[in-house]
């Protein structure tokens, strides 16, 4: 039976870090980092994950600032709010929560937010300079990924890693992330011949491609570390469940180590956003960021 990989005891721990390295930089520099959120609209999913964001940055000992509009807000006006947090220096991170009301252009949006402060690393700036080999911040997901399976199996150099998905948000920025790390990276996706054959090559597995329980036992290489970053929501026995991109049932017996879905990468993602916050406020200050 595979390691089961805690991520919400692993995001405790960081966000015990993150408080630590908050307070430092108050005590030794006199100034406290922020995080402003923006939400348009009444979204419950994204009303609650606000909340949450909201709560953790607080009790880290961050400033934090919500921007809640109305979802009939212009695009203008959005756009409008996003340029008066890049001239704000109080603020160090921007996050606009997604998805934005259909009549307001997300990428618009999204790119008129400052590289420096754009903690979800979505800006084109930050994108690039990921896949340069440059220091930037990084989505949050797939930093949160790559620090659970280093917690598992300390260096990566030279390990074979798989990615299933090629999205902007989590497969290629987490691949980029293992290339860093001297893994030898394949990304797989729906178009791949023999996906099965290719998975089973792997050492490593970051699933994330949005298709629930697709990945069997039988696709995995015995031992091999699963990071699985699915959250889909399906109906089994006529109750409401969350399931990975992994059938844990199957993989858990072949895996050497396993994310479970909820607990494992979910709880990262806002404790690297608190951490991509506090690196953008020691970028923006120009001063060497604490240990976290």
């Amino acid at each position: 039976m595979a390691k089961v990989i805690d991520g919400k005891a692993f995001a405790e721990g960081l966000r015990g870090r993150i408080a630590k390295a908050v307070d430092s930089l108050k005590s030794q520099h006199g100034f406290t980092p922020g995080l402003a959120v923006v939400l348009v609209g009444e979204d419950p999913a994204s009303k609650v994950y606000v909340a949450n964001k909201a709560k953790q940055t607080v009790e880290v000992g961050m400033n934090s600032w919500e921007h809640k509009l109305p979802a009939e807000t212009s695009e203008k006006d959005v756009l409008a709010l996003v340029e008066k947090l890049n001239n704000d220096p109080a603020v160090h991170g921007i996050l606009v929560q997604l998805p934005l009301p259909k009549h307001i252009d997300s990428m618009k949006v999204l790119t008129a937010i400052s590289p420096a402060k754009d903690v979800d690393g979505f800006h084109v700036v930050n994108v690039g300079k990921l896949s340069t080999g440059q220091d930037s911040l990084v989505p949050c997901t797939p930093v949160g990924s790559v620090m659970l399976a280093k917690d598992v199996l300390g260096s990566l150099d030279g390990l074979e890693a798989v990615v299933i998905g090629r999205s902007n948000i989590v497969g290629k920025p987490v691949a980029q992330l293992l290339l860093a790390e001297n893994c030898t990276v394949t990304i797989a996706h729906s178009k791949t011949k023999d996906l099965p054959g290719v998975v089973r090559r792997a050492d490593l597995v970051i699933a994330a491609v949005g298709r629930p329980e697709m990945v069997k036992g039988d696709w995995l290489k015995p031992g091999a570390t699963v990071i699985d970053v699915g959250i889909n929501r399906i109906e089994r026995d006529g109750k409401g469940k969350l399931v990975g991109d992994c059938d844990y049932a199957s993989c858990e017996k072949v895996a050497g180590a396993i994310t479970p879905v909820p607990g494992g990468v979910g709880p990262m993602t806002i404790a690297c956003l608190l951490y991509n916050t506090v690196k953008a406020a020691c970028a923006a200050r120009g001063i060497e960021q604490p240990a976290m």
